[in-house]
């Protein structure tokens, strides 16, 4: 049965008729069109659908519309500000922490929410956060020096 969902999706409010029982994956990538967000496994264990909601990394094939009420979403195409890649997205690139690019949104979603978290986090913190978004293949440690990076990058801009 459809109802009126509102939310907050990348700074903006919105507001749809969908079944609250349709996961917020689909909702993304069929309604909003916002196909940065993948689908990997569809049981939230490879990391590829990761959004943040309220401020915290979720897996969205896991999440209902129903659950999305009158929260804040942030996906891949929403950290971006004013067309400025985020710091995390351009240590990404430096890094070459990606090689097809299907897993990169939803690690550097994933990696956003753990600095989100722990502004101040160590690199076995990051290896631990960022264990279970899988990369097939096999840019681990240029991830995990990307998302470093990115940490740093943050602290500074943060502190001027």
């Amino acid at each position: 049965m459809e109802e009126k969902i509102q939310f907050e999706l990348n700074g903006k409010p919105v507001e749809v008729l969908l079944d609250k029982n349709q996961t917020l994956l689909w909702a993304l990538r069929t309604h909003f069109n916002l196909t940065g967000t993948k689908y990997g496994c569809g049981q939230g264990d490879c990391g590829a659908c990761t959004v943040i909601v309220n401020n915290e990394a979720v897996r969205s094939c896991l999440l209902s519309m129903g659950e999305v009420k009158n929260a804040k979403i942030i996906t891949i195409e929403g950290l971006a500000d004013n067309g400025e890649l985020h710091p995390i997205q351009k240590a990404f690139m430096e890094h070459d922490a990606l090689q097809c690019g299907y897993c990169t949104p939803g690690m550097i979603m994933n990696a956003y929410g753990l600095l989100l978290q722990n502004p101040e986090i160590s690199r076995d913190e990051i290896i631990t956060g960022m264990e279970d978004n899988f990369c097939r293949c096999g840019a681990h440690n240029r991830i995990i020096d990307a998302v470093e990076a990115a940490s740093e990058e943050m602290k500074s801009a943060a502190a001027r």
